[in-house]
């Protein structure tokens, strides 16, 4: 039964991902209030502005904010779906510049770890999309759920960013060993945000280096140097984002750059790391979790 949904699951998304390959990246950080998530939409609007159809998944499923972020008011989230309210395009908003938004809910403790039969929901929805989208961005949420997991070691390409502070390189690393350990995730590529000169970036990207060379078969790469940057906090301010809201400060020309670097990113032709192979997987590991606890 799982493998003949997974097949259904499979055609219906090559409707999709034939035409144009879906070039997936998750971006995450190991802990809450790096500026992932600034990150995450500042890249789907750059990428939007040269004309690339970018969609957001917004993967915290349990304290979700992009949608405040970007002051709109969606009818339906992710909640709605698996409460069978609505089908998955119908939580599709549209942001600023095109760029498309799959929403999930704010305080929903129940959202935050779902059942695997809900997962599987969450899952099939996925098949029935129809929407050409050259990037799938996916924003998880803080922390190294199996949630958080699930989506980074299925995209093509993980963005870990951290700031220049303790907790976030200690928790950064705590991702990326899980990653890399039990996950087989072997290249991620490091943003430092919020520092205040490039020299500074190096400095935090080798201190990560320090142990994951050490201690891990992983491809680091230090892909951009965010700086510290008040318009961010301005921006915010007017429920928008620091790239489109001032496009010439120092953080949205970094975002920017980093935009036209992902865009450069190959996508594989082959089952890993497409949309098709990111539902794929999520499902398979709901299938093992099943089988394990006899659901």
């Amino acid at each position: 039964m799982i493998n003949e949904t997974i097949q259904d699951q499979a055609s219906g998304l090559r409707r999709m991902t034939q035409p144009t390959l879906t070039k997936v990246v998750t971006v995450t950080g190991g802990k809450g209030g790096v500026g992932k998530t600034n990150v995450t939409i500042g890249l789907a609007i750059a990428m939007a502005k040269q004309g690339k159809k970018v969609m957001i998944m917004d993967a915290d499923l349990g304290l979700a904010n992009i949608d405040v972020m970007l002051g709109i008011r969606p009818k339906f989230n992710l909640s709605h779906l698996l409460a069978g309210e609505c089908e998955l395009k119908d939580t599709i908003t549209e942001g600023p510049h095109g760029i498309k938004i799959i929403p999930a809910s704010s305080g929903t403790g129940s959202m935050a770890e779902l059942s695997s039969i809900q997962h599987a929901g969450l899952i099939r929805a996925f098949s029935s999309l129809e929407d050409e989208i050259d990037v799938l961005l996916i924003d998880t949420a803080a922390g190294i759920s199996n949630m958080v997991t699930s989506f980074a070691r299925a995209a093509q390409d993980v963005i870990v960013v951290v700031c220049d502070e303790p907790t976030s390189i200690t928790d950064a690393y705590a991702l990326i060993k899980i990653l890399n350990k039990e996950h087989q995730v072997t290249r991620f590529k490091i943003v430092a945000n919020m520092v205040r000169s490039y020299r500074e970036g190096r400095e935090l990207f080798g201190k990560l280096t320090l142990v994951t060379d050490r201690f891990l078969n992983a491809n680091m790469e230090l892909v951009a140097c965010i700086p510290m940057d008040d318009k961010v906090r301005q921006a915010v301010k007017r429920q928008r984002i620091v790239v489109d809201a001032f496009p010439r400060s120092p953080a949205s020309l970094a975002i920017s750059s980093l935009a036209n670097k992902a865009l450069t990113w190959p996508v594989p032709r082959n089952p890993g790391g497409h949309l098709e192979f990111f539902v794929e997987r999520l499902l398979l590991r709901d299938e093992k979790l099943g089988d394990r606890f006899g659901e």
